[in-house]
């Protein structure tokens, strides 16, 4: 009979764990070879922990009272995650368990068929729980925290003989360091039937957590999504690294280190410069645009492009674990306005607006602030504590920008992801979506966003049930969408469904309050005692500014970065010689373009009496930049 028993064990693990689990008690030792390889490492440390297979029906270990303590101390990987469990719920609830863990295996959230699990056999499974190894013996929450790596405990597998009934699989969640600081398990009654489909899912669902903690970690740092293919930028499979903002390397997630193909502790501490082979001030500049860059490195060809910029800089890089990290400031609305009080009153009117479910719409040139000021909005309405997502509809592939609003279900199209993947609209709910340059939208995908946003209803690609959402919806715009109605490159029912509160952000050159846009952008950057010399404030006063405060805040943050211990003065000699003939090319021009315009200046002055404001409309430009150039042609 000996002979049959591999056999039984292959077809039948709930009875070869059976076998086992009564040697165990019979014997006083775990026979070898009867259990998986981990399966049988796993029962050998609960036994080593002095667990008894036979243990008391439910193990009740009193940790709800600091429920609230283990919440606030994981707040940063419950926010990363949130989207996804609501996805996961939704998609595999039916038939099971979805369960967010912390580095400790303590539980923090639950969703899905909690009460028919509870009765069958769970009820000691709840938020604030503790299913570590050493608590519960071999599960897959705690194993998976001690293993490291994705764990699958069918049926029959789990240490404690009162769990055999139940099947579970968790991966682990890992911050931008690298190291486990939770884990997202799927747990259901009976045999897993397909067990690598769930695995699968929630690798996926795992891998959207991980790169959602980067900005969440590095808040005041520059977030980079690289891949030597475009299409996968902000896909599960792109590289992430995060960057201080002289360009060194902070963390890096497991797929960065295989593209660079580098392990992790020699890629922390390099610079970007060393990577992509291209000059440090040269790669963040272009890293500071919202477009699709690439660069040739000894890897091959790179595509890359910033998914998160400083929300304030801080001058020292985060060097703890992302628990540890303060909270990043919000931009405040009265702020942002200087001392426009049109642009004040524009803003005011967009934040309630927003808080009374109008969509807003913010127009501007590239870089005029819309996604501060979209995330200000956010911070400043009733939804502060929900998800902001933000969706560049100029930056991600047409092919690809469906996929990524509305999601899709496993086996949607060629190439799909297996297990699917929730869309953006999904990820944002509860909170606010921000479509930037939604001028650029495809004009089929408009017709699909428009009964979104009608009807508060979503569902993937490839079928499935519709789900209800709720959303704040923000748009922003560098185009006409306008024109781009007349010219039918845009719809005119999502024009109107779109355009609640429009808010006009003026460019930077058309701004009267350059210097006070300066000084408040030191404050922010956390040099309020830091001044420009006589000659830097005119070199910037004078530049048109075509990347507008964006490319302000980036002089800014290169020149802080270039002072000596001490200093409190900037100057031209704290500007890279690339900053330094970029700020000056705008000013060296030809003989006749110098005097066609002086004339065109005179004659309007002449036309209108001397009159600034007339003369300014006459020529088409705001009486901001009138001065500006009167003030240039005079020097």
């Amino acid at each position: 009979m000996a002979r049959h028993i591999p056999i039984t064990i292959a077809t039948d693990p709930l009875q070869t764990s059976r076998m086992a689990r009564l040697k165990l008690v019979s014997e006083g030792a775990l026979p070898q070879g009867m259990l998986r390889e981990e399966i049988d490492a796993s029962w050998r440390r609960s036994l080593g922990h002095g667990l008894s297979c036979l243990g008391s029906d439910e193990v009740e270990l009193g940790v709800r009272q600091r429920l609230q303590e283990l919440l606030d101390g994981n707040r940063l990987l419950i926010d990363a995650a949130t989207p996804e469990m609501e996805y996961l719920v939704a998609r595999q609830g039916n038939s099971g368990m979805i369960i967010l863990g912390d580095a400790q295996a303590n539980i923090l959230a639950i969703g899905g068929q909690t009460t028919e699990l509870n009765q069958a056999g769970l009820r000691d499974l709840h938020p604030g729980s503790c299913w570590s190894e050493s608590s519960r013996g071999t599960n897959a929450i705690g194993t998976a925290v001690v293993e490291g790596r994705p764990t699958l405990i069918n049926c029959g597998e789990h240490y404690l003989d009162r769990l055999s009934p139940f099947s579970c699989t968790s991966v682990p969640l890992r911050d931008p360091q690298g190291h486990v600081i939770g884990v997202l398990d799927l747990t259901r009654e009976g045999i897993m039937a397909q067990p690598q489909d769930n695995l699968s899912t929630l690798i996926m669902a795992a891998s959207n957590i991980e790169s959602r903690m980067f900005g969440l970690c590095y808040p005041d740092q520059l977030v980079l999504s690289f891949h030597n293919r475009a299409q996968y930028l902000g896909s599960a499979w792109h590289g992430l690294l995060a960057l201080s903002l002289d360009g060194e390397v902070l963390a890096a997630n497991e797929r960065a280190c295989e593209l660079l193909q580098l392990a992790r502790p020699a890629l922390l501490g390099r610079r970007c410069s060393e990577l992509m082979g291209e000059r440090t001030s040269a790669f963040l500049t272009r890293l500071w645009s919202d477009r699709v860059n690439s660069v040739q490195t000894a890897k091959g060809e790179f595509f890359f492009r910033a998914v998160h910029l400083p929300q304030r800089a801080a001058m020292s890089t985060p060097r703890t674990l992302c628990k540890a990290l303060p909270a990043p400031k919000p931009a405040q609305l009265e702020t942002l306005a200087g001392s426009d009080a049109r642009l004040a009153r524009a803003l005011r009117m967009a934040c309630r607006g927003l808080n009374n479910d109008l969509p807003v719409l913010l127009l501007g040139e590239t870089g005029t602030g819309k996604e501060v000021v979209a995330r200000a909005l956010h911070q400043s309405s009733p939804r502060a504590d929900k998800p902001f997502v933000a969706v560049n509809c100029a930056a991600i592939p047409e092919g690809l920008i469906e996929s990524e609003l509305f999601g899709y279900r496993e086996g949607a199209f060629t190439g799909s992801r297996r297990g699917g993947m929730v869309g953006r609209l999904m990820q944002a709910h509860g909170g606010t979506l921000f479509l930037d340059e939604i001028g650029d939208m495809p004009l089929a995908l408009q017709a699909r966003l428009l009964r979104v946003l009608q009807e508060r209803r979503v569902a993937p690609l490839g079928g499935g049930d519709e789900q209800d959402i709720d959303v704040a919806v923000i748009c922003a715009t560098h185009r006409d969408l306008k024109r781009l109605v007349l010219d039918q490159h845009f719809r005119e029912d999502l024009y109107y469904r779109i355009n609640g509160v429009s808010v006009q952000l003026p460019a930077l050159r058309d701004r009267d309050d350059l210097s006070e846009v300066i000084d408040s952008l030191l404050g922010k950057f956390g040099a309020e005692g830091v001044a420009l010399d006589k000659g830097l404030r005119e070199l910037l006063g004078n530049f048109d500014w075509p990347g507008n405060i964006r490319q302000l805040e980036m002089v800014l943050r290169s020149a802080l970065a270039m002072r000596e211990p001490g200093e409190q003065v900037l100057s031209l000699e704290h500007l890279t010689d690339c900053l330094l003939d970029e700020l000056t090319a705008s000013t060296q021009q030809t003989g006749s373009i110098r005097e066609n315009e002086v004339e065109l200046i005179r004659g309007a002055l002449a036309r209108h009496q001397g009159n600034v404001s007339a003369a300014a409309d006459a020529l088409g430009i705001s009486r901001a930049t009138l001065y500006r150039k009167l003030k240039q042609l005079r020097g």
